[in-house]
């Protein structure tokens, strides 16, 4: 697999509104492997598309519960309720950390590497990450959501 450039903050592609992905074929099964391991690389997880400079609607999230590898092609946020206050990064972001607030449960809806469609209903830090990726095909930073930035030394221990 191939490891993908992070792209990170000014890229103008990650405040870009992605396209809908129409062709699921071999390229889109390469791109989502390489992402997957792009992600893991930079101990990320999640990652979207315009994170790796395509401006597709492709994110991956694995927050290494039993939900596992979770591959979301267009995805949509049917649901959302609660609300939930913590502490988020990004890899386009190196090195910075902001709390933000989220709804607590989400149901999306997406399609999977084959075009078939799914839903996944979530709570606590997969909807958290769930959302952070989906901002992100709509360009949408999660800089705009921080309530506050920590400090290092907040994140350290």
């Amino acid at each position: 697999m191939a490891r993908l450039n992070i792209v990170t903050y000014p890229a103008e592609v990650l405040e870009t509104v992605c396209e809908k992905v129409t062709e699921f074929d071999r390229k889109l099964v390469k791109l989502l492997n390489d992402m997957y391991d792009t992600m893991l690389d930079a101990d990320g997880v999640g990652l979207a598309a315009p994170q790796v400079g395509i401006a597709k609607q492709i994110a991956i999230v694995d927050v290494g519960d039993e939900h596992g590898r979770i591959e979301l092609m267009n995805p949509v946020i049917l649901e959302e309720s609660g609300e939930q206050t913590g502490p988020e990064g990004c890899l386009s972001f190196p090195g910075l950390f902001g709390e933000v607030k989220r709804a607590n449960y989400v149901k999306v809806r997406a399609q999977n590497r084959r075009g078939r469609f799914f839903t996944i209903e979530a709570t606590g830090f997969l909807a958290r990450a769930l959302q952070h990726e989906i901002d992100h095909l709509n360009g949408i930073l999660f800089t705009s959501k921080v309530i506050r930035y920590y400090e290092a030394e907040e994140l350290e221990g």
